[in-house]
């Protein structure tokens, strides 16, 4: 499992969810069952639904997972289709869930699937390989307009503009087939100087990998559908990997925590003017330094918790 994948704060993230024996538990980033596997263990009387939407995953963590129990269940499809999903389960609440928003170290080094600036592959990105968008096409057939939007959004780049025009200049001449071809590109559009401080391909693979897969999109209407099925005293964790994310968690869970403005300044606020959920993690929770030493893709990762209270 080490080989393949490392789950980034997973003590953290199960701790926080506060399974019981019997709780309904979803896992919408199932990848290969890390922390599956640990919130299996702790509901022996309960359930796990997981969800993702690459294939490759299934048959390992499947089998990881049969290890412990049989009372799980894994399902094909994006995180933004789960609540579809478990009404066709008859499934209206649930007690836990979970979100990990890294790409997995198996599809990062897995040169095939092209999400590496560091490997020769295939411009893909595909987090489910059956999506008929990849980076190939976006970096050939989008506009420099949208390409320097998708680039300033999504990989908050300050060059956006200068890389977006390079690479449409050079798709004039050839097409942009290969992920080292697209960070030479790259590279001569960003300054000697910047190209030292960090990898200058790094933000712009986000960008297009964000793009791709819609992710950003469908996170907004999950984390919705996701504190609807929540019962009273059910908890959602999320672990982000970037600022953008962390941002879209951050406000969901605020908007929903918060009393709203009109009742704000009354001196006994109703009871059906409070707000249904509390926030547990004022402001996160980070990897440990050992962590970070142990696994250097844990260093950006944050975890966010929030509880049905009403």
């Amino acid at each position: 499992m080490k080989e393949i994948h490392k789950s980034v704060l997973l003590q953290e993230a199960v701790d926080s969810l506060s399974l019981k024996e019997d709780s309904v538990a979803v896992d919408m980033t199932l990848g290969f069952a890390g922390h599956s596997s640990e919130i299996l263990k702790r509901i022996k009387k309960g359930y796990l639904f997981a969800f993702d939407q690459d294939r490759e995953v299934f048959t390992y963590s499947r089998n990881r997972l049969s290890a412990i129990g049989d009372n799980f269940e894994l399902i094909h499809a994006n995180f933004s289709e789960a609540k579809e999903e478990l009404l066709k389960r008859n499934v209206t609440k649930v007690d836990a869930i979970l979100y990990d928003l890294g790409v997995s170290s198996y599809q990062l080094d897995n040169s095939e699937r092209g999400f590496s600036y560091n490997n020769d592959a295939t411009l893909d990105m595909r987090m489910n390989r059956e999506n008929p968008l990849t980076a190939k096409i976006v970096v050939n057939t989008y506009s420099e307009s949208e390409l320097t939007r998708i680039f300033k959004q999504y990989g908050e780049s300050k060059f956006a503009r200068n890389i977006a025009r390079n690479i449409v200049k050079k798709r004039q001449e050839k097409e942009i087939t290969s992920t080292l071809e697209l960070v030479d590109i790259i590279k001569e559009a960003v300054p000697i100087k910047e190209r030292l401080k960090k990898h200058p391909a790094k933000q712009i693979f986000q960008a297009i990998r964000i793009e791709v897969n819609k992710e950003l999109d469908v996170l907004v209407s999950s984390l919705n559908d996701s504190l609807s099925l929540l019962n009273v005293g059910g908890r959602l964790a999320v672990i982000t990997f970037h600022s953008l994310e962390d941002k879209i968690v951050k406000d969901t869970f605020r908007k929903v925590s918060e009393v709203d403005s009109l009742s704000k300044g009354l001196p006994n606020i109703p009871a059906d003017k409070l707000p249904d959920f509390k926030i547990i993690t004022k402001k996160g929770i980070v990897p440990t330094e050992v962590e970070e030493e142990e696994n250097h893709r844990a260093h950006s990762a944050r975890l966010r918790v929030i509880e049905k209270i009403k």
